[in-house]
């Protein structure tokens, strides 16, 4: 089955190497590979491997057949979830933007936009750059797992265990997928994008990081983009740099990052959108800004947290070292997000924690350890929350993220409209959608109002939105201001209802200002 999908991949366009295929230089040792093998013949003999699929059977027969069968199954899941990435992009060029009617069949299976609040209220969901919601799909998945094949992963040689490991790797498979991963081993999994930035920096950073070098972030990163720099030039002495914005559009200044960019510099670190201002960083140009003017070993890494669950992204195509996602954003639960990292990169770096799965052979005097993403992962992973965002990647690949970014530039460009247009006094942050490409998010003040007092009549109505500094301190600093609103829009979200969120905006103004 291997050959035929692999042959379908490579007419689709689409990366297919063979996950379970050596890098150059890497032996046959499953423990060494970090995933479990993909062929019966990668199995030492009398060797229990520290991350595989089954553990060694008593029949090294039945072993192999069971190893076979898993891999056959592997194989075939990691092609498929290519074919629905490729599939995805082609049908949705043919079905052009998502129509109105498509947007209702989203909510259906999305039943908690199906409510009221504060008796008679319906609820008008517009806090989706905090936390999206959940399809019901991606519930089921999550509930199968406890209902029917709760177990550990890896190592395990009972039927529970197999199905567990197949069903956690297979979720790997299909984000390395969705994100254009060359393999699923260039993919970690971790709790949110903060821990994977964490993960970067207490590994690669540690270790190449020192007084003399700097670090060029940019004034609206968010916090888990800011502090754990900060943290560690605390320890290892380097200089932490911020690029500013244009003063005109409210989106970054690219000259100006540019001129932050000097032979010392060993890190760009970025966010691809802004979770307030709402605009699209040019990733290529920066890419290329540092790869000419920094120093050669010098790294980037793209927080994807508020560009992944919204638009067609390829981290390989990019150019970056390292990519960073949290799975709550796009339509998968909490406690799960991930590191993309170039294999080479990854293959260089040490582990992060120590413990159980991450290694390959422990002594009394030493360890050794696996490799990507095994090396990474220490300890019981969340495998249920894998799961879910391995459904979560397959039901967007569905609709089609062309398609959902071109529906998502249009209702934002509505949203901006009316609010410009209908809310007197108000100032809106980042980039009018006439000036550069937008997000689906408008962050807000309304003169004479503060933003919470403001959230917090809109709540009454049964209107979420977001009030504080949406962990972007030194950005509201940088503007001037201490907090702002922000409403925030997905997939789901109609116009409707951001007409209901304009008139009620207007009627909270009117509350306020005695009208």
């Amino acid at each position: 089955p291997e050959a035929a999908v692999e042959a379908q991949a490579a007419k689709l366009g689409v990366r297919s190497p063979r996950p379970g295929a050596p890098r150059e230089g890497e032996g046959k040792s499953p423990a060494a590979s970090g995933l479990p093998p993909t062929r019966p013949d990668a199995l030492p003999p009398m060797r229990l491997a520290p991350i595989q699929r089954h553990a060694t059977a008593a029949s090294s027969s039945a072993g192999a057949s069971s190893q076979a069968t898993s891999t056959t199954t592997r194989v075939a899941s990691r092609f498929q979830s290519l074919l629905r990435c490729a599939s995805s992009r082609q049908v949705e060029e043919s079905r052009g933007i998502l129509t109105a009617e498509e947007v209702l069949g989203f909510r259906d299976e999305f039943p908690i936009l199906d409510q009221s609040v504060y008796g008679d209220k319906p609820l008008v969901y517009l806090d989706n750059a905090a936390t999206s919601q959940k399809p019901r799909r991606v519930l089921r998945a999550m509930e199968e797992y406890y209902e029917e094949y709760n177990s550990n992963v890896h190592r395990g040689v009972h039927a529970l265990s197999a199905k567990a490991t197949d069903r956690y790797e297979q979720a790997r498979d299909k984000v390395a997928a969705f994100v254009g991963a060359g393999s699923s081993r260039d993919v970690v999994f971790t709790r949110n994008a903060s821990e994977a930035i964490n993960l970067v920096a207490y590994t690669w950073g540690l270790d190449n990081l020192g007084e003399g070098d700097e670090v060029v972030l940019t004034v609206a990163e968010h916090h888990s983009n800011i502090v754990p720099w900060q943290m560690l030039s605390q320890r290892n002495k380097f200089d932490v740099k911020f690029a500013g914005l244009d003063p005109k559009t409210q989106s970054l200044d690219l000259d100006g990052l540019r001129n932050l960019i000097t032979p010392k510099t060993k890190l760009v670190s970025f966010g691809h959108v802004s979770n307030v201002l709402g605009s699209v960083n040019p990733v290529e140009e920066i890419v290329a800004a540092a790869r000419q003017g920094a120093h050669p070993d010098c790294k980037i890494l793209l927080d994807a947290c508020q560009s992944v669950p919204h638009m067609p992204t390829s981290f390989p195509d990019l150019g970056v070292d390292f990519a960073v996602c949290s799975g709550h954003k796009m339509c998968a639960p909490t406690g799960i997000g991930f590191l993309w990292g170039k294999p080479e990169v990854l293959e260089a770096m040490p582990p992060f924690m120590g413990g159980g799965e991450m290694i390959q052979d422990v002594y009394q005097t030493h360890s050794t350890f696996a490799k990507p993403p095994g090396k990474f992962e220490a300890g019981t992973p969340a495998i249920c929350e894998a799961i879910g965002l391995g459904e979560a990647c397959d039901y967007l690949a569905e609709i089609g993220m062309g398609r959902v970014e071109e529906f998502e530039h249009e209702i934002g460009a509505y949203m901006y409209r009316e609010l410009v247009e209908k809310i007197e006094g108000i100032k809106i942050y980042g980039p009018s959608p006439d000036q550069a490409p937008r997000a689906a998010l408008a962050a807000f003040n309304v003169e004479g109002l503060h933003a919470t007092d403001v959230s917090m009549i809109l709540d009454q109505y049964g209107i979420a939105v977001r009030s504080g500094h949406h962990c972007t301190q030194p950005l509201h600093q940088y503007l001037g201001i201490n907090a702002s609103a922000r409403a925030s829009l997905y997939l789901y979200n109609t116009k409707e209802e951001v007409d209901q969120f304009v008139s009620k905006l207007s009627e909270t103004i009117e509350f306020f200002r005695g009208g």
